[in-house]
């Protein structure tokens, strides 16, 4: 799935920080001591951020550059850029976060022409492989200016707290979504199951970087389903697959008012294939549920699911 997302940086072009106050069109505001130099900068207010969905595709952003000066340049100045991965240290290290560099960039722009008489222009990258990593990360893509010379060769300098542009990139939790209903049914002890339609759309919402939640209780509504993916596998039909924690709750309140069996529990007269329970298939992306919840003097009811991604 081709995930095309751009994200353009809004630019104030009267405010730059560049050590105190400075402005590069208004020459009361440029500090005597800089009147006549020229910086370049990349513009930023603070972090950035662009959220990812865990599929397949390149997402490409960009960032503007700006040439701050209290004259506009007389000639073309031309910028090159590299990644930088010591950016992140550093801002982990300044704002005590625990970001890691985003492993797939590529800068589009590797260099950017200025034209003489303007101050400012878009360098385009993109990332990729969202779909690998693990959503519970946290990541920086960072791309910092490397040179900066006029046409006659002369070194811009490179302003030291605006040479880098900074983006969070948060991965959306992968297991969320519409899934439909392969096998679903709710059974009360001495009663014939209550089965859901096959086809039947259920969305799971995002709780955290790998919990959802959903409505339903295979035909009862009032009570919902924490799903929290785990990191221990399980192998199903030659596919490693994902055990889960699935807790019935009360959505209202929060409070669990059951829990998982250890063993298939369910329609002894449509029994599973496999009696593997309570994994998630990264291959085919299906959850396979057996819960139960409990009632003041009644049999524990029982829940079986199977739900596959749409």
């Amino acid at each position: 799935m081709k995930n095309k997302i751009t994200l353009i940086v809004t630019f104030f072009a009267t405010v730059f920080l560049l050590g105190s106050c400075l402005k590069d069109d208004v020459g009361e505001y440029w500090p005597d001591d800089l009147a006549g130099k020229m910086y370049a900068t990349i513009v930023k207010a603070n972090l950035q951020q662009l959220a990812l969905q865990p599929v397949a595709g390149d997402v490409s952003f960009e960032f503007l550059v700006n040439i701050a000066t209290d004259a506009l340049p007389t000639e073309d100045i031309t910028v090159t850029f590299k990644i930088d991965p010591a950016a992140v240290a550093t801002y982990n290290t300044d704002f005590k976060k625990s970001f890691k560099p985003y492993p797939s960039v590529e800068i589009l722009t590797k260099t950017l022409t200025i034209a003489k008489g303007t101050r400012n222009g878009y360098a385009k990258a993109k990332v990729w492989g969202a779909e690998k990593l693990d959503a519970c990360d946290n990541f920086i893509a960072a791309i910092s200016i490397e040179s900066a010379k006029t046409a006659s060769g002369v070194d811009v300098p490179i302003a030291g707290n605006m040479k880098t542009y900074l983006l969070a990139l948060p991965i959306a939790n992968p297991y969320a979504g519409d899934y439909s209903v392969v096998v679903a049914y709710r059974i009360r002890p001495g009663n014939d199951p209550e089965p859901v339609s096959a086809g039947t759309v259920e969305t799971f919402n995002t709780v955290d970087c790998k919990t959802v939640q959903k409505n339903g209780f295979g035909n009862y509504g009032a009570f919902d389903i924490k799903i929290e993916v785990t990191s221990e596998t399980v192998v199903v039909g030659g596919v490693t697959c994902f055990k889960v924690n699935a807790i019935p709750i009360d959505p209202s309140t929060g409070a669990s008012v059951g829990g998982m069996f250890t063993t298939w529990t369910g329609d002894d007269k449509n029994k599973p294939a496999d009696f593997t329970i309570n994994y998630y298939n990264p291959v085919t992306k299906t959850f396979v549920l057996n819960c139960y919840y409990e009632f003041t003097g009644v049999p524990n009811r029982i829940m079986y699911e199977v739900l596959t991604r749409k």
